[in-house]
């Protein structure tokens, strides 16, 4: 029985393997698309959810991103709403001098005709404020991608004037950025932490060529070591 169905399977002529059909492989490529498309469009409506109306994200008046800093609100005009980092990535802290005192610098700040402003502002004294909240976007850079990924920071003084780099501001500017960094998982780094001169396109010189990067980078790090929680300390092994 064997041989005899053997032989007949041998003069069976064998059907060629069907390849998949163009309309299959149509029907694949625009399921492909869809799913793209519904990825795209929730990550889309994950950044805009916010902007429908009647819906916006839970806020609390003067409510602070850094604990010692203090709130004084900057003007609608010199900001926008946003929902960092769920809509943008935030990964730079951007320096920069105010080319003036510190209260000129809160109200100008305040001034909607300004169109600009920086999430913190910092005093020779080593006061800060708060004039934005870190999850939306600044007027600070000048350049959209600049604005939606960084944090501003502004430092009272002349880019000019070396003495208005005062010890307090520093440590005061760099306790904040260590926080920042901390808290937003950026590295501490010249590649993240940089000037308003760095930003593509800008015709800013800020913090400007007095500003001690060696110096401030060192007084992050120690900052953001201090910051730590110390390592819990191991029980000893039951006898």
């Amino acid at each position: 029985m064997g041989t005899n169905e053997s032989t007949r399977a041998s003069r069976r002529k064998k059907k060629p393997a069907r390849g998949v059909s163009r309309r299959a492989l149509l029907i694949g490529g625009g399921a492909t698309a869809a799913v793209a498309a519904a990825v795209l469009a929730r990550d889309e409506l994950a950044r805009l959810w916010y902007r429908v109306p009647g819906v916006e994200k839970p806020r609390r008046p003067g409510e602070l991103d850094y604990a010692a800093a203090t709130w004084v609100g900057a003007a609608d005009a010199n900001w926008r709403r946003a929902d960092r980092p769920d809509d943008y990535p935030v990964d730079r802290v951007i320096m920069h001098v105010t080319q003036g005192s510190f209260d000129s610098a809160v109200q100008v700040f305040q001034n909607p005709a300004h169109r600009a402003a920086t999430h913190y502002i910092v005093g020779q004294d080593g006061r800060v404020v708060q004039m934005i909240r870190e999850l939306d976007v600044a007027y600070q850079a000048g350049d959209r991608s600049y604005n939606e990924r960084g944090i501003g920071i502004e430092h009272e003084g002349f880019v000019d004037r070396p003495k208005d780099l005062t010890p307090a501001m520093y440590a005061a500017s760099a306790r904040l950025t260590a926080d920042i960094c901390a808290r937003h998982g950026i590295p501490v780094d010249r590649e993240h932490i940089i000037g308003h001169v760095e930003v593509p396109g800008t015709d800013h010189t800020d913090p400007g060529p007095h500003w001690d990067w060696d110096r401030y980078m060192e007084l992050v790090r120690r900052a953001g070591t201090a910051r730590r929680p110390a390592s819990p300390v191991p029980k000893p092994a039951a006898g």
